[in-house]
């Protein structure tokens, strides 16, 4: 457990509660959680949904990070186009139907 929470910058939080940690921290502990049994594959539902702009644009560098230096897939449900903006695939629904791809070059 030490380690995940090295990975998204926690180390020095490991003692604390949850009620003392802001948003983001809340949030990077939940992907170091996740990240422990070392998955291919992170699902994420609405990782940044209460966080403000700031936190959520750390949130989603932490996960772009994961997925181009460790190579797992991030699979993530989101409203906010700034934060499927990240994203090399868009997969849009309505009605809960897929509605349309969007895929955009790797860099």
């Amino acid at each position: 457990a030490a380690a995940a929470l090295t990975r998204v910058g926690l180390a020095d939080k490991a003692g604390n509660y949850p009620s003392q940690l802001s948003g983001g921290q809340q949030q990077r502990v939940a992907i170091a959680r996740a990240l422990i049994t070392a998955p291919a594959v992170l699902l994420a539902d609405e990782p940044t949904g209460n966080l403000d702009t700031a936190r959520s644009l750390e949130i989603m560098e932490l996960l772009t990070r994961f997925n181009t230096e460790q190579g797992i897939t991030i699979v993530m449900v989101t409203h906010e186009a700034e934060m499927a903006a990240f994203a090399r695939r868009v997969v849009y629904f309505l009605d809960g139907r897929v509605d349309g791809v969007q895929t955009r070059g790797t860099g």
